[in-house]
């Protein structure tokens, strides 16, 4: 039997998608579904998933069909005011920041697993889980306002002063990081 294909492997699984919509996995040489591919990432299991035409990465619009359907599916995990923020940051000048800031503020979540996983077996309600997303989400509201409030100062400037800009909202956005790793110990 084959090893599964984890993060730590060098060549994640290819996913071919076809005009019909079916999704071929290369690896098992068999026909899949998104519950498949959701199950994989679960997993740890890294994979690709290509267009069969085109041979265009299309992994981000796969992954993001996912969580629609674990959403529609009743399993909400983003909440309304959370995507609605979310939504007000395309096509903001801070667009390019929040991936960033997501992803770490995800690693920082990962890293405080173990103390989810204890307060989800049986601990109060209200209770040390509760309390987390709240200061994560308090401290994505400030990170969105203090991103806003310095666009709103900002006057027109070259581009030598954007340079600069960017690289101020940087620190800040480290700075927010590291106020988030403090929170998490």
């Amino acid at each position: 039997m084959a090893k599964a294909k984890t993060a730590g492997d060098s060549e994640p699984v290819t996913i071919k998608k076809y005009a019909n919509r079916r999704l071929y996995n290369t690896e098992t040489s068999s026909y899949i579904t998104l519950d498949l591919l959701s199950q994989m990432t679960r997993e740890g299991r890294e994979f690709v998933v290509v267009d069969a035409k085109t041979g265009e990465d299309i992994t981000h619009n796969v992954l993001t069909q996912i969580i629609m359907e674990e959403e529609q599916r009743g399993k909400n995990m983003l909440p309304v005011n959370f995507l609605r923020q979310l939504i007000s940051m395309y096509g903001d000048s801070m667009q390019s920041m929040v991936p960033q800031y997501l992803e770490a503020s995800m690693e920082a979540f990962r890293k405080n697993q173990k103390q989810f996983q204890d307060a989800m077996q049986g601990a109060f309600v209200g209770g040390p889980l509760a309390e987390i997303a709240k200061r994560n989400m308090k401290l994505f509201e400030a990170a969105t306002t203090a991103f806003q409030a310095k666009e709103a100062a900002a006057e027109p400037t070259g581009g030598d002063d954007k340079d600069d800009e960017i690289a101020q909202l940087k620190a800040q956005l480290a700075s927010l990081n590291s106020k988030i790793e403090k929170l998490a110990k």
